[in-house]
């Protein structure tokens, strides 16, 4: 297993990061201003992007794995890279999501913890209603650990 950073041409894993933002306006929004990873277990399994928010908070703005590969620490091991890569130079490591019985939990096994909410996020800024594990999201939920 390797992680690696991607260097340009982010958009050839544009279906992977479809899988965790669905709506290509939104990614296009964050794609490009911050780093990429990708994890490669033969073959590409996941991805994450990570953007600088400032007040030294880091923000993981996507991250996806291949859905027949998911349940298998691939999440975690990305979510793990970013702490042991970033420790020092951030404080904060943020992750914002929908209210989602599927991703919550995933995040708050890997130590994050809820620390405040967006209201309507989905709703006012996707183009189509928004369902994960049979939920419609609506506001955007902000989990946060340290680094």
């Amino acid at each position: 297993m390797e992680i690696k950073e991607v260097q340009g041409n982010w958009k050839r894993y544009l279906d992977l990061l479809l899988l965790a933002d669905e709506q290509e306006t939104m990614i296009d929004r964050y794609i490009g201003k911050g780093s990429m990873y990708v994890l490669d277990d033969h073959g590409i399994k996941s991805e994450c992007i990570v953007t600088d928010e400032g007040d030294g908070v880091l923000e993981i703005k996507s991250l996806a794995t291949v859905p027949e590969h998911q349940k298998k620490g691939y999440g975690k091991a990305l979510v793990d890279f970013l702490v042991q890569t970033y420790a020092g130079q951030y404080q904060i490591l943020q992750v914002g999501t929908g209210d989602s019985p599927a991703t919550v939990p995933f995040y708050e096994k890997c130590g994050f913890t809820r620390s405040h909410c967006k209201k309507n996020f989905f709703t006012d800024h996707y183009d189509h209603p928004i369902f994960e594990g049979g939920v419609q999201l609506v506001d955007m939920i902000y989990l946060r650990r340290r680094l």
